[in-house]
């Protein structure tokens, strides 16, 4: 195993641990609306042996009008204890594009206490170019036990990031492209302004990946997060369009050693639709 296993394993690593019985594994992949693709429907079409799917649309809080918000813990622990997973298990999490929404699930398993999640490194993408199985029946599921506890200080809501945009005691970091960042390209999602949280910084998530959808070594992700003007000894708080893509600047961090990183959940769906908060462009 690599030295940072804890947070990302290799597709070899996972095929020798395909039949071990504290993994687990999950499919998170996730499409945007314009892709007009259905996870679960490709999920159930070929899957890495034993995979459960995980929407993060559904395992969300349905009292939201923004899309996949964090669920109430009480959901969480419901739904996951459904797919089979419990205490003792080690989760693996991967995605169709190789690392787009797996980063999401991965940072939700750690803010709700259970720290054994890791993701694939290039995901099913890089799985199936390798030659390796899938197949299209479901797994035999057993609910298990699992205990979870909210950990706060991993997350932020609107107004606490309007405060440290404010304040500057965090440093936010936009994982949209530079096109967004800048406002010179429309929002995917429909009534947004365009443009960026004032004081923010942009690390676009798409330079952290190699062509084959895997995250690129520790020295080039510190040279890009320093390029950008990031200092990993600081407080951060990650965003994006919807709080997907975020969590792999969250996931890249954290092979980096930093810890003091939350996400903002709302990310620019709730920024960019409330015309009181500012919003710089350029």
């Amino acid at each position: 195993m690599n030295s940072d296993s804890q947070l990302l394993v290799s597709t070899k690593w996972l095929e020798d641990h395909l039949m071990a019985p504290d993994v687990r594994i999950l499919d998170a992949t996730y499409f945007m609306p314009a892709e007009k693709r259905d996870g679960r429907a490709e999920y159930e079409a070929a899957h890495i042996p034993g995979a459960r799917y995980f929407d993060i649309d559904d395992v969300a809080d349905s009292r939201s009008q923004l899309p996949h918000m964090l669920p109430p813990i009480e959901k969480f622990i419901s739904r996951v204890r459904a797919m089979g997973i419990g205490d003792g298990h080690r989760v693996v999490v991967y995605d169709t594009h190789g690392m787009f929404s797996a980063p999401r699930v991965w940072w939700m398993f750690r803010l709700f206490g259970k720290m054994d999640v890791a993701v694939l490194d290039g995901g099913i993408k890089k799985w199936i170019a390798e030659g390796r199985e899938v197949e299209d029946v479901p797994p035999i599921i057993r609910e298990r036990h699992l205990t979870a506890r909210r950990n706060a200080s991993m997350v932020k809501d609107v107004t606490q990031v309007a405060a440290s945009s404010k304040l500057g005691d965090a440093q936010i970091i936009d994982a949209r492209s530079p096109e967004r960042f800048r406002g010179e390209a429309p929002e995917p999602h429909n009534g947004l302004r365009s443009g960026r949280i004032p004081r923010s910084k942009n690390v676009f998530f798409g330079d952290l990946l190699n062509t084959d959808g895997t995250m690129k070594d520790i020295d080039t992700l510190r040279t890009i997060f320093d390029s950008a003007g990031v200092d990993l000894s600081k407080p951060t708080i990650t965003t994006c369009g919807s709080g997907v893509t975020a969590a792999t600047l969250s996931l890249a961090m954290a092979r980096l050693g930093h810890k003091l990183n939350a996400v903002y959940d709302g990310s620019w769906c709730e920024w960019g639709m409330y015309s009181d908060l500012k919003v710089e462009t350029g």
